[in-house]
């Protein structure tokens, strides 16, 4: 099965090296496929010519959201296969999920749109604001008021967490954890030991998704009260931090990865 794999090796990841993962990742899988790279900008022209597209570590698509956007049109139509599969209901759809998760009671961090709803969130002395279709803390501030456009912008409670935690899946298959102790240092991480709460919570949100196929992060934070809160659920190009991971854990991924690849082309 010939694959294009979307990354961007040049892209400026803060505190991380996405050109390294993909570098990675490419000549493992390049023992079992067909591979080719293309830099994001080039993915909708050279598509058809490929059985399927991997989308991987090729930034925050609101960079080049025109063409993304031409891409992931031309493909349903096209009927391209795309991987992650382009129904995702998480990142891979904005923002707007969060709020979904918030209103019907799913442990998430509590999550408006407009400022005339700040009764609905847990008091707080300070907000977190950030675009609706953002990504990767782009525009984040934060605020002891609120006063933004509704329906633009998130709003959130500061949370105290004591760290964040990553889960890592692919299909339904969790992977390995990582975690931040520090929670001023996001991408500072060290392996994680999950609890069978700890997967029972990140399993939740990989079923909440219904994708059949996929490489999916489920990232919460460890609230005040102890229990985790979502924070971030990437189902669009999450980066996987496997420089982090011991080898036999890599080699896991990539034997799950390939597994998966061949599934959804069959």
């Amino acid at each position: 099965m010939p694959l294009l794999y979307v990354t961007d090796l040049a892209y400026p990841a803060r505190g991380r090296r996405y050109c390294d993962e993909d570098v990675f990742l490419t000549s493992r899988l390049r023992e079992h496929f067909d591979l080719a790279l293309c830099h994001p900008l080039d993915a909708q022209r050279l598509m058809p010519a490929f059985d399927a597209v991997i989308v991987r570590n090729s930034g925050p698509v609101i960079h080049y959201q025109e063409a993304y956007d031409s891409f992931r049109d031309a493909a349903l139509a096209a009927g391209t296969r795309v991987y992650n599969p382009l129904t995702g209901r998480g990142d891979m759809a904005g923002k707007q999920y969060l709020l979904d998760l918030t209103a019907s009671g799913h442990p998430v961090i509590p999550t408006v749109d407009d400022p005339a709803d700040l009764s609905l969130l847990p008091p707080s002395a300070s907000y977190a604001v950030k675009p609706k279709q953002g990504a990767d803390s782009i525009g984040l501030s934060f605020t002891p008021r609120p006063d933004c456009a509704p329906g633009e912008f998130l709003i959130q409670p500061r949370v105290d967490f004591a760290y964040e935690v990553s889960f890592y899946f692919v299909d339904d298959a969790f992977q390995y954890a990582l975690h931040a102790p520090d929670p001023s240092r996001r991408w500072e991480l060290t392996p994680y030991e999950p609890t069978g709460a700890d997967l029972d919570f990140a399993r939740a949100f990989v079923d909440w998704n219904t994708l059949d196929h996929g490489i999916q992060r489920v990232d919460a934070c460890r609230a005040p009260s102890g229990e985790l809160l979502l924070v971030e659920l990437e189902d669009l190009n999450p980066y996987l931090s496997l420089d982090l991971v011991p080898p036999e854990t890599r080699d896991a991924f990539v034997a799950s990865l390939v597994r998966s690849l061949r599934a959804f082309g069959a």
